[in-house]
């Protein structure tokens, strides 16, 4: 169950981030770095821990995501880990992309992949889970190495394994 004071921080960052004419990139932004918090024990230790000052917590985030985001997503980020809310950071993203993603009637398909996937190849892969669910669907793509090959989606509370290692289990069943 989603937590109210995360809902209304994601509330803020859509409101934020509209506001600013901006949104696409802010939402592409902060996906990114929530998955990379998730996938960093060091950064998340660094962002939560509260012996560290929270101007050097700032400065991580600054160094980061410099070059790499538009200024409000840092900014956004910041203001975050500032009011203390670095643990919270994935759930409160999460709440946001499918918060903008509704707004524009989609839903948000977060899909696993080895690697990076082309502009093409997340079209195809968006129709292709559009097709499936009945839905318009956003792929929002992350590459995770624990993938031998295929790509794993998760619609909400659905989940399509069309990885290599699913299709082995699946025929070693069968055999």
């Amino acid at each position: 169950m989603p937590n109210a004071q995360n809902d209304a921080f994601a509330d803020s960052l859509l409101m934020i981030a509209s506001a600013e004419g901006c949104l696409a990139h802010v939402e592409d932004d902060l996906f990114r770095f929530a998955r990379t918090l998730e996938g960093s024990d060091d950064l998340r230790l660094a962002l939560t821990d509260p012996s560290l000052p929270v101007d050097r917590r700032l400065a991580v985030i600054e160094e980061l995501m410099d070059g790499k985001a538009v200024q409000l997503s840092t900014a956004l980020v910041g203001m975050m880990v500032a009011a203390g809310h670095s643990a919270d950071l994935p759930e409160i993203v999460t709440a946001f992309v499918e918060k903008a993603a509704a707004e524009r009637q989609h839903e948000v398909a977060e899909v696993r992949s080895a690697l990076a996937l082309d502009e093409s190849q997340t079209s195809r892969l968006a129709a292709a889970l559009s097709q499936a669910t009945g839905k318009r669907v956003e792929v929002r793509v992350i590459v995770d190495p624990s993938v031998l090959g295929g790509v794993v989606s998760r619609i909400g509370d659905t989940v399509i394994d069309g990885t290599v290692r699913h299709r082995l289990d699946q025929l070693r069943e069968q055999l």
